[in-house]
């Protein structure tokens, strides 16, 4: 039996500094581990002596086992946890930790290689009588038996987790590609580029079962948690228990998962994962894979049973045995767990990179107090980096309901501020109180079958109005601290304060939002001053064809400014309108491109309330010419590096036809044509650092004759 009084911690973000928390309190000391731009990230300052691994990049830091393993010896730690991604279903490093006379966290290696391997782990499937569907295994990236393929099918990694390496494929023409595709991913991902398929379940549903086993032979399972609510095969939404199942599922489900831990001598936590589809015949049961490691999800286990997964994980690595029989795990209540990740759903979920300004969950206004619990590994100024997950934040919220759990979230979500990034919060927070949602029909293909959530703000009426007039009097109030004398009026514009101002907002779904507004003090009953407004929203009047002016279908209000706090660009401001006061929190983001002749229509306002939240574009003044077709070709959408190149200069290519694949954030994003052109310059390679802005490939479009 070993003893751990120092755990190194080989991992980054909320998952170390998580680990470091239940370390912490049962006396151990910890070690950590940084790259180079993790130098002052939270995770380094939750552990007692945090050690330099050199590099940006994941292949350059935290997936170095031999410079994780050193760090170990040489700061006295006596075991290693490896949290989850990285190193941790990484069975060499495994064995290379024990040959190190250091405790490993975690299945044995063998354990982890033969369920690491998912045809492996089919194969015992089957053997200790768990359910499945057929595959069929890929070699040398041909499908051997490509005319048995039924479809839908689901093109897999063999290796590794976390959703990567996936693609459903609805015919045979899609086959080559997505296999391509998917192998490719996993390479990068995890390695090992081998691939299986097997039959995909329309509107199924992602059900796994938390195991626990030790090396004396005892297994428990932790109940188990609904994942079916993902993007790019990546969850979003995980609640334990599941309610879509039934209890008969509930217990084939986690029967076949001890059965399974059971036959391969399973020790440690380890998650068995189904899929779960509705038939003629009742429910299909069908085993996807066995995780070997702790969960991004497991908040919810913790909180419907009380247990602290990572403290049995270390107790069992130190050969304890497990303290707890099947008949005391007990699950209580409802526990619902939502990613917060930096990514914008409105923009087919493109990451987001940058410096965090301000980083709040579960708050709004003057009361600090949460009913939720919030894992992360970000703070106010945290770097968000194209080389890592996009993952910022777990938000997890336990009731005796789901209904509570559910708008316990919300409301955590609806008070947060994330500002210097996109994120998916408000998609969140609007998924919550969806009806499907709520009616627990929620299959994997849940967000393609309600794009609604995807840009709601949840802010309707007088709400929104007051959302779109704080983001209009926050930027007045920026550029007046800027320039007192003529700051809220560039060139161009009216240059009175008292005369109507014209805006035209973009919404992200390229509503346009008409402003006009005029600025006027109002003498208090104290002699003090105070700025109010009225302003007019809708489309002003414009003359059509014939010269004839539009109905004025504006709408009147009447404003009074009370308090406004920009700093920085980020900031609040409380507003009267028509009689009633909201309190909006401000980020004002300048870009850099795109701007017109003033510098302004690259502004974006990022507005918030305990109400919803609202996204809006300053429009420009003057008309720009599209930097796609000024530049003859693609720029960049965001930071990242070329995996793949498909075109050369000389080539013919046609709208939408695939040129370039940048990956970031761990995603891969295809760079497209715009329209028919020939290739002029391709102006990156394969492994190229690529920056939002830059121009990727040169097109010389075709001329219409």
């Amino acid at each position: 039996m070993s003893t751990i009084s120092r755990l190194l911690i080989a991992n980054r973000g909320e998952i170390a500094v998580r680990i470091a928390r239940t370390a912490h309190r049962l006396g151990m000391s910890t070690v950590g581990v940084y790259s180079e731009p993790d130098a002052n990230a939270l995770h380094v300052d939750s552990v007692d002596v945090a050690v330099a691994l050199g590099g940006a990049t994941p292949a350059e830091s935290y997936l170095r086992g031999d410079a994780i393993i050193a760090a170990a010896v040489a700061n006295g730690a006596d075991a290693i946890h490896p949290g989850y991604g990285f190193l941790a279903e990484n069975a060499a490093f495994a064995q290379a930790v024990i040959d190190a006379g250091l405790v490993w966290v975690g299945p044995t290696p063998e354990q982890v290689t033969l369920l690491g391997d998912k045809v492996a782990a089919k194969r015992a499937a089957l053997d200790a009588g768990v359910p499945t569907t057929s595959m069929i295994e890929v070699v040398d990236g041909r499908v051997a038996d490509a005319a048995t393929v039924t479809y839908p099918a689901l093109v897999k990694a063999a290796a590794g987790g976390g959703g990567r390496g996936m693609r459903v494929v609805r015919g045979a023409d899609e086959l080559d590609d997505a296999v391509a595709a998917a192998s490719r991913e996993a390479l990068a991902a995890f390695g090992d580029g081998a691939v299986f398929i097997e039959p995909y379940l329309e509107r199924g549903r992602h059900v796994e079962v938390q195991v626990f086993g030790d090396r004396y032979g005892n297994v428990v399972h932790l109940g188990e948690r609904e994942c079916s609510i993902q993007r790019r095969n990546q969850k979003v939404v995980e609640e334990s228990p599941s309610a879509g199942i039934t209890p008969e599922v509930r217990a084939a489900l986690c029967d076949g998962a001890v059965a399974l831990a059971r036959h391969v001598g399973y020790e440690g936590a380890g998650t068995v994962e189904f899929m779960v589809g509705a038939g003629a015949d009742g429910a299909t049961i069908t085993f996807l894979e066995v995780n070997t490691r702790l969960q991004v999800e497991h908040p919810v286990t913790e909180a419907v049973t009380g247990l602290d997964l990572v403290e049995l994980q270390l107790l069992v690595a130190a050969g304890e045995p497990l303290p707890i029989g099947q008949d005391d795990v007990v699950v209580g209540g409802h526990a619902i767990e939502v990613r917060v990740v930096a990514e914008d759903p409105a923009t087919g979920w493109m990451p987001s990179t940058g410096r965090i300004g301000r980083f709040s969950i579960g708050q709004h206004g003057p009361d600090p107090s949460s009913p939720v619990r919030v894992d992360t590994g970000v703070r106010d100024g945290a770097e968000i980096s194209s080389d890592y997950d996009s993952l910022v934040a777990k938000v997890i919220a336990h009731a005796p309901t789901r209904t509570e759990a559910a708008r316990q979230l919300a409301r955590a979500l609806r008070g947060s501020q994330i500002t210097g990034i996109a994120t998916n919060v408000d998609t969140l927070a609007a998924l919550l109180g969806e009806a499907d949602f709520l009616a627990a029909d929620t299959p994997t293909a849940y967000l393609d079958e309600h794009p609604d959530v995807l840009t709601s703000i949840g802010a309707e009426g007088d709400e929104r109005v007051a959302l779109l007039l704080g983001a209009v009097f926050a930027l007045e109030a920026e550029r007046r601290s800027a320039d007192p004398a003529s700051g809220f009026a560039p060139s161009g514009w009216r240059n009175l304060r008292t005369q109507g101002q014209r805006q035209v907002w973009v919404e992200p779904t390229g509503e346009h939002l008409h402003v006009e507004y005029v600025m006027r003090p109002e003498r208090l009953a104290d002699g003090s001053a105070r700025w109010g407004a009225s302003a007019w929203i809708g489309p002003w009047p414009e003359p059509d064809d014939e010269g004839v002016l539009t109905p004025d279908g504006r709408v009147e209000r009447h404003v009074r400014l009370l308090d406004r706090r920009v700093v920085d660009g980020v900031g609040d401001v409380a507003i009267e309108v028509d009689g009633r006061r909201h309190r909006v929190g401000a980020e004002i983001v300048h870009h850099s491109l795109g701007l017109d002749a003033d510098g302004v229509g690259a502004v974006t306002v990022h507005m918030r309330s305990a109400s919803g939240a609202l996204s809006l574009m300053l429009a420009p003044r003057f008309v720009l010419h599209d930097a796609q077709a000024e530049g003859g070709g693609p720029i960049c959408p965001l930071p990242g590096t070329v995996i793949a190149v498909s075109v050369a200069a000389g080539d013919q290519v046609t709208d939408g036809q695939v040129l370039m694949v940048v990956e970031a954030m761990k995603m891969e994003h295809k760079i497209i044509a715009p329209a028919d052109a020939t290739v002029t310059d391709v102006r990156f390679a394969v492994g190229d650092r690529v920056d939002q802005g830059d121009l990727l490939v040169a097109l010389e479009h075709s001329q219409e004759v």
